[in-house]
């Protein structure tokens, strides 16, 4: 099977490690064609830091999603977040040679290759380089200089640059898992791929996704990326608060927040209570979910404060800068109840929980549709975009999906044995994965039924 058809989601978060492998269907919707999940021990705040254990991490979810496929992974795209990630502003410009040439794709790249060469702090590296407008002669607001005249192509750029050690750390547990690394894609721009709709990004929006580890945040405006973030908090310093202001364990604390947690303490009454279990010998703790809420409120609150006041740098109160669409929230923190209310209270802003559906085919699992996958399956998009560029594939998979005469199609010679092998491989994966997904649906239906 040529992969180049396929591509591979590897998130390695702080709570969990999540492989998924997918491809895009005729209608080029993405069908998830097996998932893998993993806890991950060797992570903290969105930094790898115990290598060991996030090697073993990542074998166990790419062999769990091998077994659901049938297929072995090999490159991977792998996102990145942590604090040390920062976003700068810069613009450049080349001068053409041939002004009477039209600009093409090589001068935009050799424009961002330009960037590239920055000199970084010593121990930093650019991740990414995004252009926002770009600037023909004297000629400004240009959002896209293809095949215009012009001898100076200058741009604006969104600039995001990490610790080499960081990424460097990544790469080793990834090549080390047995896996080539295909790409490394700043997690908040994964999240806004899988859950934002273009007419999102067109109107202004913060993505805010709430990780274990880190809460990231990407604002779009205008269709073009205008800020990112991580910030160093998530969803288990909320369980951290929990365990000490409760003096329970930390299994407990988890439990607690996602059955009985809620982001907002005036509606649960004085009288409701939880008995947890004590540990061996001991007396069961009873715990008022009035007081439980609160120590949740206090620490969400500063989460998005903090998220708030980068949204506010960013310019949102300007009005060029005006964030129509106001806040998408995702994920596994984004499940928090009333969470969205004290969002909209903090920031006056219109919210919407993101479920990550924005690119996949309509039969697909609703276990994948939880805010908690939108990373992975944001990298598995992006991983996607690039697998599938050459056109050669949209013939190839139509002969499979459509048993018929249109086997005819011009194919690449070369090409033809392939389509027998494609079509063992889609069939045979199903009758596996329902039943494993049953098992797994059955469990996030659970978690979701009260996180909503």
């Amino acid at each position: 099977m040529g992969n180049n058809k396929i591509a591979v989601g590897l998130d390695i978060g702080t709570t969990k490690i999540v492989a998924m492998i997918g491809r895009k269907n005729e209608y080029g919707k993405i069908e998830v064609i097996g998932t893998g999940k993993a806890k991950s021990l060797g992570v903290k705040r969105g930094v790898v830091s115990n290598i060991t254990q996030t090697i073993q991490s990542i074998q166990q979810a790419v062999e769990e999603a091998e077994g659901i496929s049938g297929m072995k992974i090999e490159n991977v795209v792998v996102g990145i977040a942590g604090q040390h990630i920062r976003s700068l502003h810069h613009s450049d410009y080349i001068t053409r040679e041939n002004a009477d040439e039209v600009i093409n794709d090589d001068d935009i790249e050799n424009l961002v290759n330009q960037v590239h060469k920055l000199v970084m702090l010593p121990g930093e590296e650019i991740i990414h380089v995004l252009p926002q407008e770009f600037k023909v002669d004297s000629q400004a607001d240009i959002k896209e200089p293809r095949g215009m005249y012009g001898g100076r192509l200058e741009a604006n750029f969104h600039v995001v640059v990490g610790q080499v050690s960081s990424i460097r750390n990544i790469g080793r547990c990834v090549k080390s898992a047995g896996l080539n690394l295909s790409q490394i894609t700043l997690e908040p721009l994964a999240s806004a791929s899988a859950v934002l709709s273009n007419e999102e990004k067109e109107a202004g929006v913060a993505l805010i996704d709430i990780g274990g580890g880190t809460t990231d945040l990407a604002i779009f405006k205008d269709g073009i990326i205008r800020h990112t973030a991580v910030i160093p908090f998530g969803g288990n310093v909320i369980t951290e608060d929990i365990k000490e202001g409760c003096s329970i364990i930390e299994k407990q604390a988890e439990l607690l927040k996602i059955k009985f947690g809620s982001a907002w303490p005036g509606e649960n009454k004085e009288t409701e209570i939880v008995s947890i279990p004590g540990l061996r010998g001991r007396e069961p703790k009873e715990i008022s979910l009035k007081n439980l809420s609160k120590i949740i409120h206090a620490r969400v609150q500063e989460i998005i404060e903090y998220v708030f006041l980068e949204i506010k740098n960013y310019g949102h109160e300007t009005t060029k800068g005006k964030l129509i669409a106001g806040i998408v929230l995702t994920g596994g923190g984004a499940q928090l109840k009333h969470l969205r209310q004290l969002v909209e209270y903090i920031t006056g802003m219109d919210v919407r929980i993101g479920y990550p559906n924005e690119h996949l085919a309509g039969e697909s699992d609703d276990a994948l549709s939880s805010p908690a996958y939108a990373t992975a399956i944001g990298l598995l998009y992006e991983g996607l975009k690039v697998a599938t560029s050459e056109p050669i594939v949209e013939v190839v998979i139509k002969p499979v999906l459509e048993k018929t005469s249109i086997t005819t199609t011009t194919v690449a010679p070369e090409n033809i044995p392939e389509t027998p092998t494609e079509t063992k491989a889609q069939e045979n994966p199903k009758p596996r994965m329902k039943n494993f997904l049953e098992k797994f649906t059955d469990k996030i239906k659970d978690f979701l039924d009260n996180a909503e």
